[in-house]
């Protein structure tokens, strides 16, 4: 009688093993062909510009993802592939330069001045296609008042577009991030510069003495913008806030939660840093292709540890490379250095606000979750979900 019970539990056993890896396969299964950009963790559309102010000539480098320009002009993927070529450039150069010079402005005194575009081109940013267009205007004189205006995407409610901005004039720097309604960058042009671009409105900006030599200011609006910026990347960041849902779908104490967060705080804290600053670089495949691991690593962990204990220990280790993933957008920008300490602080504070209103939110209902007579396979088919997600996604930057 034992011999068959064991025989019969052998064979329940292999069924449910098989049951549980059909089950795995289903959900990637459609996961995979339902969704098939879901590799781009951060799904929004960013935009970099340089703004060079000089005695002969004014110069701005607009650069913007080549996905958002398909979105933006439809035909001018003729192929269907998703891919801009410089063949469709050559061939829709004009509706290209229709497209930037209606989305973006250069204001003079508050009226408007036209630009030339000297030349587009395709460049490389962190693994994704970008468009680079180069406009000159006539040089301006101190004492006007110099107003950019970016019009991408501004009638859309839903858009999560941003520009990242960078200006010189007279050898000082400023940088300013324009979201949302806040578009516009103004800067009053003195014989001796004051930063005083910021994503304002043109009658904000002040006149300082011309014999005074400017200092460098911060103000509410500057840390708030790259703040903003923060909590929009996190917000975008669907790889990383599924990573945090995994940590914490497995029932463990106040105490091991909160050294969770705080081991995955501290983590990526260090290496953003250190990647803004240029000390620490890693090839962005192998990051994102590490962030889909870690994702599929901590949810299997769910599925097949009988006890989770000292989880803020593989947290931090893979909190760091999650770091260098919150890093790319900032490093992009190359933010002078004398500014790079409130832009990064305010940056990271904005990340953090968002994953503790996370945590804060979720933990209630996890609480719930965990009284239920079924929270054990709710948690063990929620975990084989995320393990899918995270294997479509480690599939994808791999190879694609």
């Amino acid at each position: 009688m034992n011999t068959t019970q064991s025989y019969i539990k052998q064979k329940l056993t292999s069924f449910d093993i098989k049951r549980r890896f059909f089950l795995f396969l289903s959900i990637f299964f459609i996961l995979f062909i339902s969704s098939p950009k879901i590799a781009q963790a951060h799904a929004y559309s960013a935009s970099y510009t340089q703004i060079t102010i000089n005695n002969e000539k004014t110069e701005i480098i607009f650069t913007l993802d080549t996905l958002s320009l398909l979105e933006l002009l439809p035909d001018l993927d003729q192929n269907k592939n998703w891919v801009l070529e410089k063949s469709e450039i050559k061939k829709e150069k004009h509706h290209l330069e229709e497209l930037i010079t209606e989305g973006l402005t250069l204001d003079r005194d508050n009226k408007e001045v036209t630009p030339k575009i000297e030349k587009m081109k395709l460049v490389k940013k962190e693994n994704k296609e970008f468009l680079s267009a180069y406009m000159s205007f006539p040089s301006f004189s101190p004492g006007e008042t110099i107003s950019y205006n970016d019009g991408f995407y501004f009638n859309d409610s839903a858009t999560n577009y941003v520009d990242l901005l960078s200006a010189s004039y007279m050898g000082e720097k400023s940088e300013a991030v324009l979201q949302g309604k806040d578009r516009t960058w103004t800067i009053l042009l003195t014989e001796v510069q004051q930063d005083q671009g910021q994503p304002t409105q043109p009658e904000t900006t002040q006149e300082q003495p011309k014999e005074i030599k400017p200092v460098e200011k911060s103000t509410t609006s500057s840390w708030f913008s790259f703040f903003k910026l923060g909590t929009l990347h996190i917000l975008t960041g669907y790889d990383h806030l599924l990573f945090l849902f995994a940590l914490l779908l497995r029932k463990q104490t106040f105490k091991q939660y909160a050294a969770i967060v705080t081991s995955f705080t501290i983590a990526h804290s260090i290496t953003l840093s250190l990647a803004v600053l240029g000390w620490v670089t890693l090839p962005s495949r192998f990051v994102e292709a590490t962030i889909a691991f870690s994702i599929c690593y901590v949810a299997a962990e769910n599925i097949f540890r009988k006890e989770i204990r000292h989880r803020w220990t593989i947290t931090f280790l893979f909190g760091l490379i999650h770091g260098l993933g919150f890093a790319s957008i900032l490093r992009e920008m190359a933010i002078q250095k004398s500014h790079l300490a409130v832009a990064l602080i305010n940056f990271n504070l904005g990340i953090e606000a968002v994953q503790l209103l996370v945590v804060l939110s979720l933990l209630p209902l996890l609480t719930y979750m965990f009284k239920l007579k079924n929270s054990k396979k709710i948690v063990i088919y929620g975990s084989y979900a995320i393990v899918a997600l995270g294997a479509i996604w480690l599939v994808q930057r791999l190879f694609f």
